[in-house]
């Protein structure tokens, strides 16, 4: 004897009242793949005048916003401004963390000497913001410095807090740590008579750890975390926590980023201890936009692109300042960045800091073996939404199945039609030529149990083409 075919979920077999009896049955409403949508985390430091608790989760939609939660000038409300910059409508969360006990907090100086024997102005660059002071025919050294730490002070969006003494001004960054140490500093005027030196900000020691902050975050269904600590032992941690939360008993797949603004071979050696497919580091040499600003923007801009498989080349990094020529890195430099794991950014048309390529960390298996398994981004994101469509499907086709030997076959439909549909958005490729290899079976060990293999052909970008020119004569 046959099973029945319809099954109900409401209605009772032991009816006996007459009547016309008819449920709902919303399991297979949805035909459709589930949407994409990318949620943005950053991990990052408040300051004692941010009104949010550490360690507490926030959804946050504007700059004005992140300067109350975390406090002006922050590194929590500085990579927030970036990150909406570079993507206005982002889907945003920020846990903050609170300086270290043990952080010392960098500082820097800019020395004014002399009387102003014309008039004049004086520019104090603070990493990707200028001050400007209006100097007399006259002022001291000590007027000059006093005018110009009030400018300071009043400014907005700085990451460092001014105090002036005699002729000397001195920054002290508003979040202690070694992060500290990384806020360009340059200064420029046009008042003779007077000198102005700059000593670039130093001192600044410990980050705080992320640990604590990404532990409150477990179970957060974030796909792009942002840290702007890029150390191996923070890195290392993030690591950690992607591979907990992508894990297939967690499938909550997410890819995490940083950034440096330091040297290629700084970049290069941070990537090779890393070694993560699921970790993104970014270089761009010389800017004076903060290395935080920059990872928190090409975490927005990541987050812009719904298509996992479609690569990020040329896409804009808004408002995050372009290096000099000088510092910029040239083609083999750029060669070395993407066969060593590390993301370029580059200065395209129209003076903007765009992506190259995005690719992961991840450049050697665990026996040091060269891999390009998961070279580009897009592998790990098409991997994870191909993941969330087959689960989102079995789970709304399946709530409530009995196991028996008609199930394989139907559960098997269910995913071939997902493949299909994922094939028609060039997310996955040679479908059929792959559905030999779509088996879902019962399992030998646990009765309750079914076991899938499902090949996936990712799409891949089209990052070169190469081309012959034959002269004809």
């Amino acid at each position: 004897m046959t099973s029945p075919n319809v099954s109900f979920d409401t209605l009772p077999s032991s009816i006996r009242k007459p009547g016309k009896y008819l449920e709902f049955n919303t399991r297979l409403a949805v035909r459709t793949l589930p949407a994409n949508e990318q949620r943005v985390l950053l991990v990052a430091q408040r300051t004692a005048g941010g009104s949010q608790p550490a360690l507490v989760p926030v959804d946050v939609f504007s700059d004005e916003e992140a300067r109350i939660l975390f406090g002006e000038g922050s590194v929590a409300h500085l990579m927030v401004r970036a990150a909406i910059i570079a993507n206005p409508y982002l889907y945003l969360t920020v846990v903050a963390v609170d300086d270290d006990d043990a952080s010392i907090a960098a500082s820097g100086t800019v020395g004014i000497t002399g009387t102003a024997t014309s008039s004049g102005v004086i520019a104090l660059a603070i990493g990707n913001q200028t001050v400007k002071i209006a100097v007399a025919k006259g002022d001291t050294a000590a007027v000059a410095a006093a005018a110009l730490a009030q400018a300071v002070g009043t400014a907005r969006y700085l990451p460092v807090t001014p105090a002036a003494e005699g002729g000397v001004v001195t920054l002290t960054a508003r979040n202690k740590g070694a992060l500290g140490n990384q806020v360009p500093l340059s200064a420029s005027h046009t008042v003779q008579g007077l000198t102005v030196q700059v000593t670039a900000m130093s001192g600044g020691q410990t980050d705080p750890d992320i640990a604590g902050a990404l532990a409150a975050l477990f179970l957060g269904g974030h796909h792009i975390l942002v840290t702007p600590y890029a150390t191996q032992d923070n890195l290392a941690t993030l690591r950690d926590h992607l591979d907990a939360v992508s894990h297939a008993l967690e499938q909550r797949g997410a890819v995490g980023v940083f950034a440096t603004t330091g040297t290629l071979a700084q970049a290069t050696t941070l990537a090779g201890q890393v070694n993560s497919g699921r970790i993104c580091g970014v270089v761009l040499p010389g800017t004076v936009s903060l290395p935080h600003e920059v990872a928190a923007a090409y975490g927005a801009v990541v987050a812009s692109e719904e298509d996992p498989a479609r690569p990020l080349n040329t896409l804009t990094l808004s408002g995050i300042a372009v290096p000099p020529v000088a510092r910029r890195l040239g083609r083999m430099e750029q060669e070395t960045a993407l066969h060593n794991g590390v993301t370029p950014l580059e200065t395209g048309p129209g003076d903007v800091v765009q992506i190259v390529r995005a690719v992961t960390t991840y450049t050697v298996d665990a026996q040091g073996v060269e891999d390009v398994s998961l070279l580009d981004l897009t592998t790990i994101r098409t991997l994870d939404y191909v993941r969330k469509a087959v689960r989102e499907r079995i789970s709304l086709r399946f709530p409530r199945e009995k196991l028996s030997a008609r199930t394989p076959p139907k559960v098997r439909s269910e995913i071939i039609d997902v493949l299909l549909k994922l094939e028609e958005l060039e997310i996955v490729e040679e479908v059929k030529a792959n559905l030999p290899g779509v088996i879902v079976e019962r399992d030998t060990q646990d009765a309750n149990r079914l076991n899938a293999k499902i090949p996936v052909d990712v799409v891949n970008g089209l990052h070169v083409f190469a081309g012959r020119i034959d002269l004809l004569l």
